[in-house]
């Protein structure tokens, strides 16, 4: 299913209101010339969205997917998705649009708040160069999560033909050991190629480092950490992944 949203909530300049200089009657002229700029504006945005969906469409014909669907709403993207939750299993999504500075760190303005208030896993793709996984990575941490992550993996024909890296970021100790055997085993016991590593350091540098060493096609990982509003005014781990990744992230919930 490709969804497009409309939103017609224009931005406007901080220097263009005039209104404190328009005379008696301008005024409303002026608004009716806006509301009739609005509404073509936003004519031309559906129009102009159903032909990039008919252009979606026919690609993923072409692929040999047999009955593409297309949606398009009026609204925002976030509040949309979270209306359309229930008839998701996975959510495909790009890690900027094409109006922000690709040359910057910076994540999209809606894919944050995507991942924050989707409750579905989100595949996030940072290029328009996508390549079939042949080596997974899951970020493993022992949680409920996790756990849940790496059953999914096992079950999931997505991933049949590639291999499964588990990594622990912590110490070396016998119950980090038993949750990746635990892990390694699920994933063996379902028929996959598994690998697993325990490694100290800081989680965004050890990740990435075990993802260039093993050419990583795709990380997996859990969404935000316990505290919700912590990281909602700090950050986390998770977006600095994000923020930071070359490959395609999937992220569980």
């Amino acid at each position: 299913m490709f969804v497009h949203v409309v939103d017609n909530h224009s931005d406007v300049p901080d220097d263009a209101n005039l209104s404190g200089n328009l005379r008696f009657g301008a005024r409303e002229r002026l608004m009716k010339e806006l509301s009739d700029l609005d509404e073509k504006r936003a004519k031309i945005n559906r129009e102009q969205g159903k032909l990039m969906l008919d252009a979606a469409r026919e690609r993923a014909i072409e692929d040999g997917v047999s009955d593409p669907q297309t949606r398009q709403r009026n609204g925002t993207l976030v509040e949309t998705l979270v209306e359309l939750e229930k008839d998701v299993r996975l959510l495909v999504v790009g890690k900027r649009g094409e109006k922000a500075d690709q040359a910057t760190g910076h994540l999209g303005s809606n894919l944050e708040r995507v991942v924050r208030e989707m409750h579905r896993p989100i595949l996030m793709v940072p290029s328009a160069k996508f390549k079939m996984p042949e080596s997974v990575m899951m970020a493993f941490d022992g949680s409920k999560t996790a756990r849940k992550g790496v059953e999914m993996l096992a079950k999931s024909p997505l991933f049949n033909k590639a291999v499964c890296h588990v990594v622990i970021i912590g110490a070396d100790t016998a119950e980090n050991r038993s949750q990746l055997e635990w892990a390694l085993s699920t994933l063996r016991d379902a028929g996959h190629d598994a690998e697993g590593a325990i490694r100290a350091g800081d989680v965004e540098a050890t990740l990435h480092a075990y993802e260039q060493e093993n050419a990583i096609d795709m990380m997996v990982m859990g969404a935000y950490g316990h505290s919700r509003i912590r990281h909602l005014l700090i950050g986390s781990t998770t977006t600095e992944m994000l923020r930071n990744s070359h490959i395609p992230v999937l992220i569980l919930r």
